[in-house]
């Protein structure tokens, strides 16, 4: 198929795009580059510089190229950021999201893949996190996820524009060649890879103090490459569907720690600081349902794993793209 990738230079965009090339398919990326990386777009896809909110941008680019389907990752999705400017976060992942299914309709582009993400549950009633439960976000980040899959659900009976939304929490790893390099960064695993490096004093664990094992939260860590392959299984889905990922288990704050330790072979240092509000004590997406209808099945069950392909990638990169 052809296929284009809307934030397809950022990390999760980047490496999907490889995946689907390493597949046969031919690949178009639409990115703005303001949080991406020219030097993360595999050379043998296209790029079209261009911006979700400005419309003839994204149809021009949708006239021009005539792709098959779309997935969509370019998003804002910083959650303290939402907090403290909740404009940005509907005008980019709202209306700019809008401005892409006109111009899909407009060129009758009827199947897309949407990146969604497992906030727009807010504080869970239990884990794991299956489709059944609530969706209540806390911030906006995930609330305008949340409204543009709503959105997406009228698109899809007016319109008939096939979709599938996949909600997941913390991707992570890298492949050989594409890894995670954020121009801000709050991932926990980058930033304990970083301090390995020597970039970065030491480690902060916000609450040790949380009903967990080990008193830190809990979080759901699913690998990039397995991440990928459940948007490309989407890309053959004829009903429009909504599903959450995750490995079916969960690593607190300091196992992730002490696992970069050991594939790394250096200390952490790390500074203990108070809970930050609204952190939840554990956060685990269930994947019966896509793993039921889809056959999906992740490959990396090991948080070790996932680590040696992250720590891989950063020693080559060592400062990122810009290297």
């Amino acid at each position: 198929m052809k296929i284009l990738v809307t934030g397809g230079a950022g990390y999760i965009g980047s490496i999907c795009v490889e995946q689907l090339l390493d597949r046969g398919h031919e690949v178009v990326v639409f990115d703005n580059l303001t949080e991406g990386h020219r030097k993360a777009i595999d050379p043998r896809a296209a790029l079209v510089v261009g911006d979700l909110r400005e419309p003839e941008s994204i149809a021009a680019a949708m006239r021009l190229n005539k792709p098959e389907a779309v997935m969509h990752f370019a998003a804002n999705a910083l959650v303290g950021e939402s907090m403290q400017n909740p404009s940005k976060y509907f005008r980019n992942n709202v209306s700019g999201g809008i401005h892409l299914l006109d111009a899909m309709v407009e060129n009758d582009v009827r199947r897309f893949v949407f990146s969604s993400t497992c906030a727009t549950f807010g504080p869970p009633e239990r884990v794991p996190i299956d489709e059944t439960l609530p969706q209540r976000p806390i911030n906006p980040y995930g609330e305008s996820k949340l409204l543009f899959e709503k959105i997406l659900r009228w698109y899809d009976e007016i319109h008939q524009l096939r979709f599938v939304a996949l909600r997941y929490f913390n991707a992570a790893g890298a492949t050989s060649r594409y890894g995670e390099d954020h121009r801000t960064e709050t991932h926990l695993i980058p930033n304990v890879l970083k301090t390995a490096l020597g970039q970065r004093d030491n480690v902060e664990i916000y609450g040790v103090d949380y009903e967990t094992p080990d008193g830190t939260c809990i979080r759901d860590y699913i690998h990039i490459i397995d991440l990928a392959q459940a948007h490309i299984l989407a890309l053959g889905v004829e009903k429009s569907a909504f599903y959450n990922l995750g490995t079916g288990g969960g690593t607190s704050v300091r196992e992730i720690i002490q696992a970069c330790e050991r594939v790394t072979g250096k200390t952490i240092p790390v500074v203990e600081k108070p809970r930050r509000p609204g952190d939840p004590p554990r956060l685990i997406a269930g994947s019966d349902k896509i793993k039921g209808e889809l056959g999906w099945k992740p490959a990396f069950q090991s948080i070790d794993k996932i680590v040696e392909s992250a720590w891989a990638w950063h020693q080559i990169y060592p400062r990122g793209y810009e290297d």
